[in-house]
């Protein structure tokens, strides 16, 4: 069945209004001018009557318009993948996502999915208008695009960063998309002030609102120092990829529509990975507006949506990270786990240089896969979960890249002694990125066995469960107090659920 067709009269008010919500969730096609628009493009509104809507920039580019050069699509917000979209495409779309801009080829796409490449195309062209092919063309040169104008990288350099075999090609595909070279694009672009060599700075855009505040708080509950740190509203963290290391920091931009990344790491090829791990860390693609959607029928996370606008799904850097701090902080307060865990990473950590502060990378499975933990002050439970975790991932047991099938790995995630129900949902959500993961069992005060009533309230919340979880922690509550607590998401759940 085709999907539905966009609304021209709401695009057409969104785009009169130029309205920054509507940033990236569809894209104008001006039939004078052959470019395709953001919502919020400064060029001379044009006339209805010569405009066209399209839901993606893929079906922007495969109907035969250009990028903007004025307000750069390359730099609209993306689109949720689970969004509007069939369970297969989703997946898809999250396996771009993580290809660092590779071209894998549709058929290899299809065969990790477990269906025909046919079928694979059919779905994609009923529900993002383009074929998997050119969505990752598409995404592709975007993101040389985006690299031309923020960095100073030579154009051998860059074409590599971007994921093109060549620079020929790097060059042709540019020519053919925004009718302009590589060196003509650069030297219209705004200056790019000079950095140390290694180092880039990328401007990753949003849909308002945005908690930074609260995002940066709820990050905090589980951080592991030495390897991140935050500070003077500030979040920055090392990093591990591909045998190299390096660090990031992240701040929020002076617009207040974007948040400004600064990257250090020797090999440009990993940028594209680096700066969509980021955006997916922040939670850069949520759709704040079908959230409250979904949520505001609720009196009371109505009330705290009003009071804390734009709180987002806190993610992270590496999915095994994530579920090897959770378990190394169970049963001990915030204080106590960030104490343990930042001896842990001091202990079996690489050191890192020009850290400025971040000293370490997590300890990697290897390392924590034979680690004496006890030693270091870890229960005798949670050193046992964290070795048979970090031996599955090191023998290629569990992988946290590259999931076609969320609930069987999670599934699977659950086999290994010690991770419980909370710990698995608590890795979907941050880990996964579902907006459904709704960690409530066994959390003190908030077992869903203690309170039946609140796991039926919640089903009014789907898709959205996440952050109802994100809204009823700590964070967000009226009453700010000190807690013990293993997470972001706590014991208020009990009084949550006798309202």
């Amino acid at each position: 069945m085709q999907e539905p067709a966009l609304d021209w009269r709401v695009c057409s008010r969104a785009r009169l209004s130029r309205d920054p919500r509507f940033d990236g969730k569809f894209f104008i096609g001006v039939r004078g001018s052959g470019v395709y628009c953001r919502s919020i493009c400064p060029a001379p509104t044009a006339k209805e009557k010569n405009c066209c809507y399209f839901p993606t920039a893929a079906e922007a580019s495969e109907a035969g318009y250009r990028p903007c050069l004025r307000c750069r699509p390359e730099c609209a917000p993306g689109t949720p993948a689970w969004l509007g979209t069939s369970t297969t495409v989703s997946r898809a779309l999250r396996l771009i996502d993580e290809s660092s801009a590779e071209d894998g080829g549709m058929e290899r796409l299809a065969d990790r999915l477990g269906v025909g490449s046919r079928h694979l195309r059919r779905l994609f062209l009923r529900h993002l208008g383009a074929t998997p092919n050119a969505v990752a063309q598409t995404r592709r040169v975007h993101f040389a695009k985006k690299l031309i104008d923020e960095t100073n990288l030579p154009m051998t350099q860059l074409a590599i960063a971007a994921g093109y075999g060549s620079v020929r090609r790097f060059n042709a595909a540019i020519r053919k998309t925004y009718h302009r070279t590589p060196m003509q694009i650069r030297a219209n672009a705004r200056r790019v002030q000079p950095l140390p060599d290694d180092q880039y700075l990328f401007r990753l855009r949003f849909r308002p609102p945005f908690h930074w505040k609260g995002m940066l708080a709820l990050l905090g509950t589980c951080i592991t120092p030495g390897v991140e740190s935050i500070q003077a509203d500030t979040y920055r963290r090392s990093i591990s990829l591909n045998g190299s290391d390096g660090c990031f920091e992240v701040g929020l931009d002076e617009s207040g529509l974007a948040l400004c990344a600064r990257i250090q790491f020797g090999d440009p090829r990993a940028l594209f990975f680096i700066v969509e791990r980021i955006r997916s860390l922040f939670d850069l693609n949520a759709d704040w507006a079908a959230i409250v959607n979904g949520l505001a029928t609720d009196a009371t996370l109505s009330r705290r949506l009003k009071a804390m606008p734009g709180l987002r799904i806190p993610g992270c850097w590496s999915g095994f990270e994530l579920a090897a701090r959770v378990i190394l902080g169970r049963h001990l307060d915030e204080d106590e786990a960030g104490d343990l865990a930042e001896r842990v990473a001091r202990s079996l950590g690489r050191p890192i240089a020009n850290g400025e502060g971040l000293v370490r990378t997590f300890p990697s499975p290897d390392a924590l896969a034979s680690a004496d933990l006890i030693r270091l002050g870890a229960t005798e439970s949670s050193a046992k979960s964290i070795r048979a975790l970090a031996g599955a991932v090191r023998d290629g047991r569990i992988r946290f890249d590259g999931i076609v099938d969320s609930h069987a790995f999670l599934a699977h995630l659950q086999k290994i002694a010690g991770v419980d129900d909370w710990t698995a949902q608590y890795v979907a959500m941050r880990a996964l990125g579902q907006p459904d993961a709704f960690p409530i069992e066994g959390l003190p005060h908030g077992d869903a066995t203690r309170h039946p009533g609140l796991e039926a309230r919640a089903e009014q919340w789907r898709p959205w469960r996440a952050y109802a979880a994100i809204y009823l922690s700590p964070i967000a509550s009226p009453v700010r107090r000190p807690a013990r607590r293993r997470s972001l998401v706590s014991g208020h759940l009990e009084k949550f659920a006798a309202e």
